[in-house]
C-alpha cells in the first residue's frame, strides 16, 4: 500500500521571487535493498546489482563524503558501498551533471561492489524535515536513519558503519544503534583500510586542498576576480537578452589572452549576433575554464577587439599577439557559470629550480596542464620533487574570487614524461577516455564458442529468414580483417529483376539493453583508433567471433534486401528483418578489385577456391566474378544519383596496419582508390539511408538519425580566396555547386592544389551528429556531405553504440508493422537525446585522440634526428595559408601540416639568395591578400605566393610540460628536388609506415635494454579490427584524417 506523503519545495524564479511549490510523494513498504542477507528478496525486488557476500561490514558515505571524496569511493578495494538516495540527490543539486553521472556510473558499472538505497520512498526511512532544520543536518539525519533501518532490515547481522565529515553527527548518533557506526571519513581509512595506501595519498590531498582553500579565504586581503552573478539574475538576464549564454572555448595557442564563446540554447536563437563572443584576458573569463557552460555581457563597441591573424607559437608568444588584430568582433565579459565542465587533467610539475624559487610556500605547487587552453592549478603535495619527471593527473576543487589560480589535488601517476605508454596515457586522459578492461560480470553474458563447446544456431532463431542456402553471401574488407560487420549479395530473381542485399552482423542479438555489456558499450560509444593501437567498444568474442560474419559459417544478420529493376536498376520494393547466413566468401579489396578488372590469377590466393575441382572453381568463380560486377554496375548508378544531388567527395586515404611474426606493428600501407571501395560504400550508405528512413516513419519522434548541417558560408572565404589565387571559382551556395567547383579546379602541372583545396573545404564544414527526430524539425535532418534527405548509422554495431540504438528501432519498427508487441526497450526523446549528446562527444574524444597520437608518433620518429644532416627532415612543402608573421605549409611527403614562421623572435626575417637558400636578416614583412612579402634594410625582398612550392627543414619543437610539436623552417623559396621523384607521386601516408615502424621498434629496443617486455601492439593483434578508413567512413565523418589540420593549433 502507498502512502501519500507532502513535498514542499522552495523554488526561485527568473525574476528572483521565491515560489513554494508542494508536491506528491509516495511512499513504499519495500524498495529493493540489493542486500544477499535480505531476508525476503522477492518483496524487496532484488533483480539488479547484489551486494557481495564476502564483506565485513557495510559503508554508508553521508553527502559531503560522496560529494568530496568520490574518487576514493571508486576504489575497487572498497566494498560493500550502500549509497543512500539522499546523498546521490545531493550531489545532483550542490555538484552538476559531470559528478553526479559519474556517480551513476559507479553505480551501474559491475566492477564496483556498491548499490543505491531509494530511502525517501521506503515508508520506514522517510523523514520529513523539520521546521528551522538546516538542509545539511536534515541530509545527515535521513541518512543515519537509513543506515540504522538497513542493519535490522539485514537482521543485524552485517556492521554498518556510516561515514561523515560532520562532528556533530558522530557525537549524536555515534552510539544510538549498536551495530551502527559513525566515524570520519579518515578514521575510516586508518582502521579499515591501512594498507590502502593511494586511498592515503589521495584523502590526504584532498584534505590539504580543502584546508588551503579554507586559509587562502581567510588570509585574502583582496579580490582577483569579481564575484559571479547569483543564478537567479543570470536566468532573469538570459532571458531578457541582457545576457548571452554559451560554451567557453579559449584558443589553445594565445591561451591568456583570447577565448570564443559560442552561443547555445536560446541565445542563439533569440541574439542578433552571428558570430562567436571574443573574451580577452583572463580577467573578463573571470575563472571559467574551457569547456564550462558561462553567462556573458557584451562590452559596449567601442571596447570590442579583433581576434589576431598572426600565427601564434604559445600562449606566451606576444610578439605575435601585437600584430594586425582582424576587424572588430562582439566582446564581452564572464559574469557567471552555468556549468563547470571540469574533468581529470595531466599536469607537470615543475622543475627543482622552479620549486625552490617559490620560496616560503613551497608546499603549493603550480603545476602546468598538458591542454595549453587550462590555467596553472596550485596543488598542495610534498612530492613536488619525486614527481617532477613524470606526467600526472589532478583535478580542480575550486576557484575562488580571492585566488589567481584555481585550487586542485593531485589524483595519481601516469608515466614517465616523453615514455610512449606515459604519453599514450595522457592522451587517453585528456580525452576521457577509460579503457579498462571487461569485467567478469559483463563478460558472463557472452556467449560460448570453443572447440570443446562450439557456438551454433538455436532452434528458438529459426523464425529468422535462413539465407543460407539461397543466397551468395559475401564480404568485401581490408587485409587481416577479422571484425567483418558487414556482407553483400546479389542474384537474379525469378521475374528477371535484381535482389541486392546488405547483410549486417546482428550485435543486439547477443547485447540485451539495460545488461551489463550493453552499459559498458553505451559508456565507450565507439571503438577508439590511436596510431598503434586501438580500445574496442565490445569484448573480442563478439568483434571478432561470434558476430564476425567470417567465411564458412552460420552467422546471425540483420538484413536490408532490395528488389531492383533488372535495367534501370530503379528500387521496386525493400524487405528488413533477422536472417541467418553462411558467407561464401571472405574477400580482401584487391582481390575482389582483381576479379573486378578480369585478372583471376588471384584466384590462388582465395582460400575458398583452393580445395575445387577445375569445374567447380570454373563455376563459382564465374557465379563470384558477375556478382561482383553487378554490385559494382548497381553502386555506380546509385553514386550517379548521389552526386546529381551534390554528394561531396573529399579527400582521404584508407590506412591497412600490417604486423610482423612477432604480431608487432611493421608497417602502414595506404591503399589506392580502388573501385570496390566505392561499391561497398555505396551500399552501406544506401542502407544506412533507408534504415533512416524506415525507423523515422515508425518511430518519428525517437528515432536516432545522422545531420550534417550545411556548413556557415562565412567558413568558405579562405577557400574561395585561395582558389581565386589560382584563377579556379569555388561556388559554395550549395552542395552540388561545390562538388562541381571542387572537381573544376584542378590543376595540371600541380595535383597538391586540388587535394589542398579539398581539404580546406573539409576544415570549412560541420561536424555530422547524431540527433534524436523528436527535437529537430524534419527540414534539419538533411545530410550535406551525402546529399540524402535522411541518413543513419547502421552498419557498424561491432564499433559504433549508434548502431545498436539504430539495429532495436529497427526491430521495434518491424514489430509495428506485424502487429506484434514491441520487445524492444526504446528511449524517450528526451532520453535519446542525451545518449545522443554522450556519443557525438565521445566521437569528437575518439578524433581527437586519433589525431593527437598520431602526432605523437610523427613527433617520435623526426625527434632522433639532426635536422641539420638527415636527408629525410629535408623536404617539399606547399603553401596553403597566409598570416601576418608567416605561412602554412603542407608537406606532402609525410602528410603534416604546420607553421613557418617568416619573422623569427629575434625580430628578424626570412631573406632568400639567388640560390633560393635562405638566411635571418633585419627587414619588415607585408602581407598581401594571396602573397606575403619579406623585405630586408639592404633592400632585398622575396615574396612568397599561396600554392608555391619551398623546401622546408622539419624539426621538433620538445616541451616538458605539453605536448612535442613538429616545426617547419622554409630553408629555400625554391622546390625541393629529390631523386625519389616517385616517392613525391604517393600517398602522404606512406612513410607513416616508416614512422610507426622505427618508433615501435625504437621503444621495443629501449623495453629490452631495461629487461621490460611490453608488446605495445599486443590488444591490436588481439582483436585485428576493422578501422574502415574507406571513402564511406570518410563522407560520414566529413573529416580529412589523411591532412591533419593545424590551423586550430596555431590559433587561426
Amino acid at each position: 500500500m502507498l502512502q501519500k506523503r507532502e513535498k514542499v519545495l522552495l523554488l526561485r524564479t527568473f525574476h528572483g521571487r521565491t515560489l513554494r511549490i508542494v508536491r506528491e510523494h509516495y511512499l513504499r513498504p519495500s524498495v529493493p535493498c540489493n542486500s544477499p542477507l535480505c531476508p525476503q528478496p522477492a518483496t524487496c525486488h532484488n533483480d539488479g546489482k547484489l551486494l557481495s557476500s564476502d564483506v565485513t561490514h557495510y559503508m554508508v558515505p553521508d553527502w559531503k563524503v560522496v560529494q568530496d571524496y568520490l574518487e576514493i569511493l571508486e576504489f575497487p578495494e572498497l566494498k560493500g558501498i550502500v549509497f543512500m538516495q539522499t546523498a546521490c540527490q545531493a550531489v545532483q543539486h550542490q555538484r552538476g551533471r559531470r559528478q553526479y553521472n559519474k556517480l551513476r556510473n559507479l553505480l551501474k558499472d559491475a566492477r564496483h561492489d556498491c548499490v543505491l538505497f531509494a530511502n525517501e520512498f521506503q515508508q520506514s526511512c522517510y523523514l520529513p524535515r523539520e521546521r528551522g532544520e538546516s538542509m545539511e543536518k536534515w541530509q545527515s539525519r535521513s541518512i543515519y536513519n537509513a543506515a540504522a533501518w538497513y542493519y535490522h532490515h539485514c537482521q543485524d547481522r552485517m556492521p554498518i558503519v556510516m561515514v561523515t565529515e560532520d562532528e556533530e553527527a558522530i557525537q549524536q548518533y555515534g552510539s544510538e544503534t549498536g551495530g551502527v557506526f559513525v566515524i570520519s571519513f579518515k578514521n575510516y581509512l586508518d582502521n579499515f583500510w591501512p594498507d590502502l595506501k593511494a586511498a592515503h595519498e589521495l584523502c590526504e590531498s584532498i584534505l590539504q586542498s580543502r584546508r588551503e582553500r579554507e586559509n587562502e579565504s581567510q588570509e585574502s586581503h583582496g579580490k582577483e576576480y569579481p564575484e559571479h552573478v547569483p543564478l537567479e539574475v543570470l536566468e532573469a538576464g538570459i532571458k531578457s537578452g541582457r545576457y548571452i549564454q554559451g560554451t567557453l572555448n579559449v584558443n589553445k595557442h594565445r591561451a591568456q589572452i583570447e577565448a570564443f564563446v559560442r552561443l547555445q540554447g536560446a541565445s542563439s536563437k533569440d541574439s542578433d549576433l552571428v558570430s562567436d563572443v571574443l573574451i580577452h584576458g583572463m580577467k573578463a573569463r573571470n575563472r571559467s575554464i574551457h569547456g564550462d557552460v558561462v553567462v556573458v555581457e557584451l562590452l559596449p563597441k567601442s571596447e570590442w577587439k579583433g581576434r589576431t591573424t598572426a600565427l601564434g607559437e604559445n600562449d606566451g608568444d606576444d610578439k605575435a599577439l601585437g600584430e594586425s588584430p582582424s576587424e572588430p568582433m562582439p566582446t564581452g565579459r564572464v559574469v557567471g557559470i552555468l556549468q563547470k565542465n571540469w574533468r581529470d587533467y595531466v599536469v607537470t610539475f615543475p622543475s627543482i629550480e622552479e620549486v625552490q624559487s617559490q620560496g616560503k610556500n613551497a608546499q603549493k605547487i603550480l603545476v602546468t596542464p598538458w591542454d595549453y587552453r587550462i590555467p596553472k592549478i596550485r596543488i598542495s603535495t610534498q612530492q613536488a620533487e619525486a614527481l617532477q619527471d613524470f606526467r600526472v593527473v589532478v583535478r580542480i576543487d575550486s576557484w575562488e574570487s580571492t585566488s589567481m589560480y584555481p585550487n586542485g589535488h593531485f589524483v595519481r601517476v601516469l608515466g614517465r614524461i616523453g615514455d610512449l605508454e606515459g604519453e599514450i596515457a595522457t592522451i587517453l586522459v585528456e580525452n576521457s577516455i577509460s579503457v579498462v578492461p571487461f569485467s567478469e560480470a559483463q563478460m558472463c553474458e557472452m556467449p560460448v564458442n570453443t572447440p570443446e563447446n562450439p557456438w551454433k544456431v538455436s532452434e528458438e532463431e529459426r523464425e529468422r529468414e535462413d539465407l543460407r542456402k539461397t543466397h551468395l553471401v559475401f564480404s568485401i574488407d581490408p587485409s587481416g580483417c577479422e571484425d567483418v560487420d558487414d556482407a553483400l549479395s546479389v542474384r537474379a530473381l525469378d521475374n528477371g529483376n535484381l535482389e541486392l542485399g546488405v547483410h549486417i552482423a546482428d550485435v543486439t542479438h547477443f547485447v540485451a539493453p539495460h545488461s551489463y555489456i550493453d552499459i559498458e558499450a553505451r559508456t565507450r560509444a565507439t571503438t577508439y583508433y590511436l596510431a598503434d593501437r586501438r580500445y574496442d567498444m565490445l569484448p573480442a568474442i563478439l568483434s571478432a567471433d561470434v558476430c564476425s560474419l567470417l567465411g564458412g559459417v552460420d552467422r546471425y544478420a540483420v538484413s536490408v534486401m532490395w528488389e531492383l529493376d533488372k535495367t534501370s536498376y530503379e528500387i521496386k520494393k525493400v524487405w528488413y528483418g533477422r536472417t541467418i547466413i553462411r558467407s561464401a566468401y571472405k574477400l580482401f579489396y584487391e582481390a575482389a578489385q582483381d576479379l573486378l578488372d578480369g585478372n583471376f590469377s588471384v584466384v590462388k590466393d582465395i582460400p575458398e577456391f583452393k580445395d575445387l575441382d577445375e569445374k567447380s572453381r570454373q563455376a563459382k568463380l564465374e557465379e563470384l566474378v558477375w556478382a561482383i560486377r553487378k554490385l559494382t554496375d548497381i553502386a555506380r548508378h546509385i553514386r550517379a544519383k548521389r552526386d546529381s544531388c551534390g554528394a561531396l567527395e573529399l579527400e582521404g586515404v584508407e590506412v591497412r596496419i600490417q604486423l610482423d611474426e612477432k604480431k608487432n606493428i611493421h608497417d602502414l600501407i595506404p591503399k589506392q582508390p580502388l573501385e570496390v571501395h566505392e561499391t561497398v560504400a555505396e551500399c552501406m550508405i544506401l542502407a544506412n539511408h533507408w534504415v533512416a528512413k524506415k525507423i523515422w516513419e515508425s518511430f518519428p519522434h525517437q528515432a536516432l538519425l545522422r545531420r550534417h548541417p550545411p556548413p556557415h558560408q562565412e567558413f568558405f572565404s579562405e577557400l574561395r580566396e585561395c582558389a581565386k589565387a589560382k584563377g579556379f571559382f569555388i561556388d559554395t551556395r550549395s552542395n552540388k555547386a561545390l562538388a562541381d567547383s571542387l572537381d573544376n579546379a584542378n590543376d595540371p602541372n600541380d595535383p597538391i592544389v586540388n587535394k589542398l583545396l579539398r581539404s580546406m573545404a573539409t576544415q570549412a564544414m560541420s561536424n555530422a551528429l547524431y540527433f534524436s527526430t523528436g527535437s529537430c524539425a524534419e527540414e534539419e535532418f538533411h545530410h550535406y556531405g551525402l546529399a540524402l534527405d535522411k541518413y543513419t548509422h547502421f552498419t557498424s554495431p561491432i564499433r559504433r553504440y549508434s548502431d545498436i540504438i539504430v539495429h532495436r528501432l529497427l526491430m521495434a519498427a518491424i514489430s509495428k508493422d506485424k502487429k506484434m508487441e514491441i520487445q524492444e526497450n526504446l528511449f524517450s526523446n528526451k532520453d535519446l537525446e542525451e545518449l545522443c549528446r554522450h556519443i557525438n562527444n565521445r566521437n569528437r574524444a575518439a578524433q581527437h585522440s586519433q589525431k593527437q597520437s598520431t602526432e605523437l608518433f610523427q613527433c617520435m620518429y623526426f625527434k632522433d634526428k639532426d635536422p641539420e644532416t638527415e636527408e629525410r627532415c629535408i623536404s617539399d612543402g606547399v603553401i596553403y595559408s597566409i598570416r601576418t608573421n608567416g605561412v602554412l605549409v603542407f608537406v606532402p611527403r609525410f602528410g603534416i601540416k604546420g607553421a613557418a614562421y617568416l619573422r623569427n623572435k629575434d625580430g628578424l626575417v626570412v631573406s632568400c639568395g639567388p640560390d633560393g637558400h635562405s638566411e635571418w636578416k633585419p627587414g619588415s614583412l607585408q602581407r598581401f591578400q594571396n602573397k606575403i612579402t619579406s623585405t630586408t634594410t639592404g633592400g632585398e625582398s622575396v615574396t612568397f605566393h599561396l600554392f608555391d612550392h619551398v623546401t622546408v627543414r622539419i624539426s621538433v619543437q620538445t616541451s616538458r610540460c605539453h605536448s612535442d610539436t613538429i616545426r617547419l623552417e622554409i630553408i629555400s623559396n625554391k622546390p625541393h628536388m629529390t631523386p625519389d621523384t616517385e616517392l613525391l607521386q604517393q600517398s602522404s601516408l606512406l612513410l607513416k609506415s616508416d614512422l610507426v615502424k622505427e618508433v615501435t621498434r625504437s621503444v621495443e629496443e629501449a623495453q629490452l635494454a631495461q629487461e621490460v617486455k611490453v608488446n605495445i601492439t599486443e590488444d591490436y593483434q588481439k582483436y585485428c579490427q576493422t578501422k574502415g578508413r574507406s571513402l564511406y567512413t570518410l563522407l560520414e565523418e566529413i573529416r580529412d584524417l589523411a591532412l591533419l589540420d593545424v590551423s586550430n593549433s596555431y590559433g587561426i
